[in-house]
């Protein structure tokens, strides 16, 4: 029997506030590359002919180029498989996330993730030092500059504008691809979730798309 469903534009996903800064020119939403088999996730579950597939990232974020962080959300990186030659309309809205028995949490597009997500990897420049005043002492010297560095305000990093467009740009390749896909494809689904992942103990990842109804039991 057919797959079916509606279908939601990749780049739908983005609200205009959300947009990652400079070229208007969109990023292909590709997914990450599948994995050889369902069984190659910690966790499956079937829905209709289709095997979905998971893989909870916590507060990672990975990518083909490594992985980003976010503080407030959560990833679980999603795997669709099915017969040869069988496709499947997908949406980030086919998902909701239960952590530790309580109420449902919807997946987030991810256009709202992109001003959440820091690169552990990039170094932020080390400010200027102050300059002491020009009338001090010599003898006075190591209390004064202790003192004029206390005076400074602490100014939040500012990420460089390419930093930024190459991070958003990563994490939109790697979402979940949507609209009408080819199986098997992956990809990445995100939760608004700041708490701690120690604190964790159960997770359900719950679909309900074109391939029908699925509870995914995730392993923490």
């Amino acid at each position: 029997m057919p797959i079916a469903a509606f279908c939601l534009c990749a780049q739908g996903q983005v609200p205009p506030s959300q947009k990652p800064p400079g070229k208007d020119a969109p990023t292909e939403t590709k997914g990450l590359p599948p994995r050889a088999a369902p069984a190659d996730y910690p966790d499956q579950a079937q829905a209709g002919a289709v095997t979905i597939a998971a893989e909870f990232q916590g507060h990672a974020v990975p990518t083909s180029q490594g992985n980003l962080t976010t503080e407030d959300y959560v990833a679980l990186e999603t795997a669709f498989f099915g017969p040869p030659g069988a496709r499947i309309k997908l949406s980030f809205d086919d998902f909701t996330l239960r952590i530790n028995g309580k109420k449902t949490l919807p997946s987030q597009p991810y256009g709202v993730v992109l001003g959440n997500v820091k690169d552990p990897e990039w170094v932020p420049p080390e400010p200027a030092k102050p300059k002491a005043p020009a009338n001090l002492t010599l003898g006075d010297e190591p209390a004064a500059k202790e003192k004029a560095d206390d005076k400074q305000p602490a100014f939040p990093v500012k990420i460089p504008i390419e930093i930024q467009r190459a991070m958003n740009q990563r994490v939109q390749k790697a979402a979940l691809p949507e609209g009408d896909r080819a199986l098997p494809v992956a990809g990445l689904v995100f939760f608004w979730y700041p708490g701690k992942v120690e604190k964790i103990h159960t997770i359900e990842l719950i679909y309900s798309g074109a391939a029908g109804k699925a509870i995914v039991t995730i392993e923490p």
